[in-house]
């Protein structure tokens, strides 16, 4: 028969009410560490677990997080984004729910339906890529943080990878190495990764005086695009010593261009990605140097900025009690993966000492 509440504190020495305190970690308890202990410890002996269910009745709490994503299982980022949700959830005292709607609009509607039917405490909207969404009406009075995305001017919080600072990261890595005349090859669409990324790549290389808008190539996001404006760029007289590419896949195109023109990589030609993929960048030869995107740590900010506002019983929304939320866009660093693409241009000597100061 399952032990009740009753019989742990009759072993205890206590009321129900003082085991209920214990077991439930209330706060301003007033119970004193021995006692504490002989709760838990009565507990243990006799097997007794509180009933959850009768718990949310009465915190009116599942302790359990949502998380509606788009395409985000069919990614190479999965595991690592949904991890980091799962590891601060868990640490906390959550579980969580996914539903992947595969970008499907009835499919989402859907979803939400089911995770408000089944009480989730709040919900992570996460996106494949970095890019502007709106949040459903349905989750707008609910507590919830958009991962990997942004709501433009609503107020919503958000967590997404700091994507300028990424753009600085590549350039800083290529001037330290003694480059010059650097491209960049990025995405055409008009997505804030890739305007972001840019506008550091930019920034970097204008305070350098090294930077050349006709070096810049927009193509499409993957190995196709990243050869063609590799070819193009590679094929000039006064070609650039290296190249940042948008994404990893572009750099792997990057690379194939490179073969055939009969450059090496990075003797005539050093390249940084961005993402740090794992079946591509370490599987490269050389391996690609690149910028890594933080899925794992933006999956555990996300959780725990969801859970600290479910906590706080206020909705992650940018209002009048934006102070005590959430509220804001949260920009998680990028850091650089070096393997090695990079190397000094042709001709040039190693640079010595440390990073530039740019």
């Amino acid at each position: 028969m399952r032990p009740k509440i009753k019989d742990v504190a009759r072993l205890a020495g206590v009321s129900p009410g003082v085991v209920s305190l214990v077991l439930n970690n209330s706060e301003g308890a007033r119970v004193s560490e021995p006692t504490r202990l002989r709760v838990i410890e009565a507990a243990a002996e006799l097997g007794y677990t509180p009933n959850r269910l009768a718990r949310s009745l009465r915190t009116q709490r599942t302790h359990t997080l949502g998380m509606i994503s788009d395409q985000i299982v069919t990614t190479p980022y999965a595991g690592r984004m949904i991890q980091g949700v799962q590891d601060a959830a868990w640490e906390a005292g959550y579980l969580v729910e996914l539903i992947d709607t595969a970008g499907s609009s009835a499919m989402e509607a859907a979803a939400i339906e089911v995770m408000l039917s089944r009480q989730v405490d709040g919900i992570l909207y996460a996106t494949m890529y970095h890019r502007v969404v709106e949040v459903p009406e349905a989750l707008r009075d609910r507590p919830v943080v958009v991962l990997d995305s942004e709501t433009g001017t609503d107020g919503t919080a958000a967590v997404v990878p700091d994507e300028v600072e990424g753009g600085r990261t590549a350039a800083r890595r290529l001037l330290e190495a003694g480059h010059r005349c650097i491209g960049h090859i990025t995405e055409a669409e008009d997505v804030p990764a890739a305007r972001l990324r840019l506008e550091g790549f930019r920034r970097t290389l204008t305070e350098a005086d090294a930077f050349d808008e006709s070096l810049i190539w927009t193509d499409h996001a993957d190995s196709a695009g990243g050869e063609r404006g590799a070819r193009e760029l590679l094929s000039r007289p006064d070609r650039p010593t290296a190249l940042f590419c948008y994404n990893d896949r572009m750099a792997m195109g990057a690379y194939r261009a490179a073969r055939k023109l009969g450059l090496a990589i990075p003797g005539d030609v050093s390249v940084i990605g961005y993402d740090d993929q794992e079946l591509v960048a370490a599987e490269l030869e050389p391996g690609l140097t690149t910028v890594a995107l933080p899925h794992y740590a933006m999956g555990r900010r996300a959780a725990a900025l969801l859970i600290a506002d479910i906590e706080r019983g206020k909705p992650n929304r940018d209002d009048e009690n934006q102070e005590e939320t959430a509220a804001g866009t949260t920009l998680e660093p990028c850091p650089l993966v070096e393997r090695g693409s990079v190397g000094p241009p042709e001709g040039a000597a190693t640079p010595k000492g440390g990073p530039t100061d740019i």
